[in-house]
């Protein structure tokens, strides 16, 4: 009988998170019954000593805020996905001790889109200028063949950004928040800000909307994505990343491939509805 495998999520906070719920799915699914998938508080200071307390049964790690890039100091190496964006997402523990970070966001935001028939963009608009709207501009260097316009609310977050897409080879241009109305004319926008930071905007969605994509799951919709469906728009949600992320962590976790993604979507879908 093979040993019991582990793996968690950590971060701070971490009560919220839908991870164990989507994992745990995943193996039922798979028929992994000697996995378990769990859920841990961990800040900064204490990762440290998290990781050097793991043993040979421990199969990966999914990482949430604040240790996306707490963590790369601690591991043997990372993919160059998660190095253009420095930010960690995954941990995969190898048999011989070996840590290895990547980040499945990037091209869960790619597998996301795809899914909707979004696999080419001539423009984009991102909203909010913090890591996760870093990792939209990795997707984008992937998908869009034109510029990038990034709506931010400071000239330091303007700089941010401009940064980034130097390093990650997007051409891009900054605009201020008060012009993000502008934003929706984009054949694709991706909002990355907080809860109801967009709100305002749901009224100026256009008549013949593109594609959204918000990264937020709760609250779902967001008010700008019920006015973008409202429209006829294609809407891409945030549980829509989650779910294909954790797709990618649990086939690298488990080496088992394909993550039932349809169960683990619904397991998410229900875990919402009973919040």
């Amino acid at each position: 009988m093979s040993p019991a495998r582990r793996a968690a999520v950590l971060g701070s906070p971490i009560g919220h998170s839908l991870s164990p719920v989507l994992h745990r799915a995943a193996y039922a699914e798979l028929g992994l019954t000697d996995w378990q998938y769990d859920r841990f508080e961990v800040d900064e200071a204490r990762l440290p000593g998290f990781i050097e307390g793991l043993d040979d049964s421990w199969a990966g790690l999914s990482l949430t805020m604040p240790l996306k890039r707490a963590v790369i100091p601690l591991l043997d190496g990372i993919t160059d996905t998660a190095a253009s964006v420095e930010a960690v997402n995954t941990v995969v523990l190898s048999p011989d001790g070996r840590r290895t970070g990547d980040n499945t966001d990037i091209p869960g935001m790619i597998a996301a889109l795809r899914e909707r028939g979004v696999e080419q963009v001539e423009t984009a608009a991102v909203l909010g200028a913090g890591a996760t709207a870093s990792s939209a501009l990795a997707a984008l260097s992937r998908i869009c063949t034109g510029p990038v316009t990034a709506y931010v609310r400071s000239e330091i977050r303007a700089r941010e950004m401009r940064g980034w897409a130097e390093r990650l080879g997007v051409r891009i241009r900054t605009a201020e928040w008060s012009a993000a109305p502008e934003a929706l004319e984009a054949p694709l926008v991706i909002a990355t800000t907080p809860a109801g930071a967009t709100d305002a905007l749901a009224r100026a969605v256009p008549d013949r909307p593109g594609t959204l994509f918000d990264v937020l799951y709760e609250p779902w919709p967001t008010a700008l994505a019920a006015a973008w469906s409202g429209r006829g728009g294609a809407v891409v949600g945030g549980l829509d990343l989650l779910v294909h992320q954790a797709v990618l962590q649990v086939e690298q976790m488990t080496g088992r491939a394909p993550a039932p993604l349809a169960a683990m979507r619904a397991a998410g879908e229900q875990a919402l509805v009973a919040r």
